[in-house]
């Protein structure tokens, strides 16, 4: 294991992140919120760190292997969310424990949302802004950000990208060459950013919430700078923009990039995963809409249906009512679906959608072959053969999904919390949702110590689609 490469990259990370707290360093100067010193200290002492880290292992052999790459992405999400806490400790309104600060910083880089933070409204804008680019720089990762600056470094980036990166089929590039292809990802991640921001402020929010709701929306985080999320606004126009580019971060940014190529909207509906997703988002909207108005719930709009189908599916976590207070069938069914997620290649969560489409596939496979045995029955997705040892990894992931979320559920219940609580929160943050039932409903403030690191563990291991992180635990990975 080269130890000092390791320590060389994840100091790379680090100063690249001490840089990135500029934003709410001219927040705070714009807003004189009084925090300036909590984010000049906090990038200062990051800085240090990622100099101190980085400098005695500038020489160091520049061969990333296989382990190193795991080891260094794992490395991140842990290093990153011990460091993002900083802020969250010193900010003088909040004064965190380590553990919620901790708990905060994690959901915000892996875009989860969940927070143990009340009263948004009345906090400095300089923390809030941070909340949300914390959200924006883990939705697409600063470790490919690291992959498009490491190869002016002398250091190759291919097995970071291929650890980092979402989805079953990981050798989908856009470019032949590592570092042009993660150039091109934050390209259009920026992009859609500004796009989103002008859309908001346009559509009646001011400045800085555009600026933020546009950084956890294409983030896919959730985060939000009031306490009622997007139904603070009260706008049809807001959540319909909302929903667009929830939408739009949902797909695979490989599209993004193929349709500005080829300049033709037929790229999307060419591709079978995303013409799966839709088919699923409009059967629940028919689906939900037919149950309230059976149900006679007056109270429950096609409206609210709409936006919170969508927030729960691309996993955004966004809210525009009490979705709490539904009935159990719709809040079940909205949980439920997040386990679905985003698709591969996206800023969201969950199994992803090419998945779950494959496992359909093979379902239909077995069946097939119990009626005819000898036959040769071909999986194919848009017009690629999967292989066996695609569908055996599938098979595998879906095992492991399911078994690190009952696992992780029977922890909470050991904490005294009820079946309702423990399995949606669970389920939300392993999904990288942020929203959940029972006690945790409002916010995550009122958990055991013990709780919010189980989940703090969940928010991560469902962001590295768990093999990354379980990899990393497993003895055989430290045999040299």
């Amino acid at each position: 294991m080269n130890y000092s490469l390791i320590l060389r990259i994840i100091g790379i990370m680090l100063i690249l992140f001490s840089i990135m707290l500029f934003i709410p360093i001219i927040v705070s100067i714009i807003y004189n919120d009084g925090n300036l010193s909590t984010f000049l200290l906090s990038s200062l002492i990051i800085l240090i760190t990622g100099l101190i880290l980085y400098y005695p292992n500038k020489n160091s052999k520049n061969d990333i292997k296989t382990k190193e790459g795991f080891l260094i992405v794992v490395a991140f999400w842990f290093i990153l969310s011990i460091f993002g806490s900083l802020p969250f400790m010193l900010d003088k309104q909040l004064t965190l424990s380590f553990t919620d600060a901790f708990f905060e910083s994690v959901s915000g880089w892996t875009t989860t949302g969940a927070t143990i933070i009340t009263s948004l409204d009345i906090l400095s804008p300089s923390i809030l802004i941070y909340r949300q680019e914390l959200q924006w720089l883990g939705g697409m990762g600063l470790v490919i950000l690291a992959i498009a600056i490491l190869p002016m470094l002398g250091v190759g980036g291919n097995l970071l990208y291929k650890a980092e990166s979402t989805g079953p089929i990981k050798d989908t590039k856009i470019s032949p060459r590592i570092a042009e292809t993660a150039q091109s990802l934050w390209s259009i991640y920026l992009g859609l950013t500004i796009l989103c921001s002008l859309f908001y402020y346009f559509a009646g929010m001011n400045f800085f919430d555009a600026v933020a709701h546009g950084f956890s929306t294409i983030a896919i985080g959730g985060f939000s700078t009031h306490d009622a999320s997007i139904g603070y606004f009260d706008s049809y126009l807001i959540e319909i923009i909302c929903i667009v580019f929830m939408l739009l971060s949902a797909m695979n940014f490989i599209l993004h990039f193929m349709l500005l190529k080829s300049k033709n909207i037929h790229t999307y509906f060419e591709d079978t995963e995303f013409k799966s997703y839709i088919f699923i988002i409009l059967f629940l909207l028919l689906g939900l809409t037919i149950f309230t108005v059976n149900g006679n719930y007056s109270d429950i709009t096609v409206r609210q249906i709409l936006f919170q189908t969508v927030s729960f599916i691309t996993t955004s976590g966004f809210t525009s009512t009490a979705y709490d207070v539904w009935p159990t069938f719709i809040v079940s069914t909205l949980i439920t679906i997040s386990f679905i997620g985003a698709c591969a290649g996206s800023t969201g969560g969950g199994l992803k959608v090419i998945r779950v489409l494959l496992m359909f596939k093979l379902l239909k496979k077995e069946l097939l072959k119990i009626l005819h045995p000898t036959a040769e029955i071909p999986i194919k997705l848009d017009s690629s053969s999967i292989n066996d040892d695609i569908s055996t990894t599938l098979f595998n992931f879906f095992i492991f999904y399911i078994l690190s979320f009952l696992f992780l559920s029977f922890l909470l219940l050991l904490t005294g919390l009820d079946v309702t609580t423990s399995f949606s929160a669970v389920a939300s943050c392993i999904n990288n949702l942020g929203p959940a039932l029972g006690s945790v409903a409002d916010n995550y403030s009122g958990i055991s110590i013990f709780a919010k690191y189980v989940l703090s563990f969940a928010m991560i291991l469902g962001r590295l689609e768990i093999f990354t992180l379980l990899i990393v635990m497993t003895p055989y990975f430290w045999k040299f």
